[in-house]
């Protein structure tokens, strides 16, 4: 295939010049020098097209009555899955974790820190119990309740037993820790 060209757009100079013609292209026939790779062989000819089927005719009233039946659509072979939820006894468990972990942290809500950690933890278990069904999210969360829980228990049930100096139900540690803040920025700001 050829492209087509376009002569060049003439300039003043182009005009007082002559233009030589260009030569014609002659192509070798490249494959008529080729040996054949099986000189045995022939060619075979196409295949053949298929038939085309062509429909018996049908008459105005098998058409009316096809378009007038009930089209049985084919009952699906399996329900769609449902869509994921996240477990809502797993984001309770979660929820109440963190609010237990910060009672017991507080210093005199001790506690009832202890208390709400201890119905977090339960909370999350079953959480984690939970979300082994299919369709069920939120393990990550129950699993987190259930560390932040069972931690915020056994600081709150060392404290109550008087085994952390720093946390107790007569001490104020937000209280103190404001006033240690206080202290350590006073000279630098």
């Amino acid at each position: 295939m050829r492209l087509p060209t376009f002569p060049r757009q003439t300039t003043v100079d182009d005009a007082d010049t002559e233009r030589t013609p260009v030569a014609p292209r002659r192509d070798e026939p490249t494959t008529a020098t080729l040996t054949p790779v099986r000189p045995d062989t022939t060619v075979a000819p196409p295949p053949a097209r298929p038939q085309t089927f062509r429909p018996a005719p049908v008459s105005e009233t098998q058409r009316a009555k096809a378009v007038s039946e009930p089209v049985a659509v084919p009952e699906p072979s399996a329900p769609p899955a449902p869509r994921a939820r996240a477990s809502l006894v797993a984001t309770l468990g979660l929820v109440l974790s963190v609010a237990g972990a910060l009672l017991v942290l507080s210093g005199p809500l001790l506690g009832y820190g202890v208390g709400v950690s201890a119905v977090a933890l339960v909370l999350s278990i079953a959480g984690v119990f939970a979300t082994r069904k299919r369709h069920v999210a939120g393990k990550t969360g129950a699993l987190i309740g259930v560390v932040l829980s069972l931690a915020a228990v056994v600081i709150g049930v060392l404290a109550l037993a008087g085994q952390l100096w720093w946390l107790g139900t007569d001490t104020q540690t937000v209280t103190e820790f404001r006033t240690w803040l206080d202290t350590q920025f006073e000279t630098r700001i």
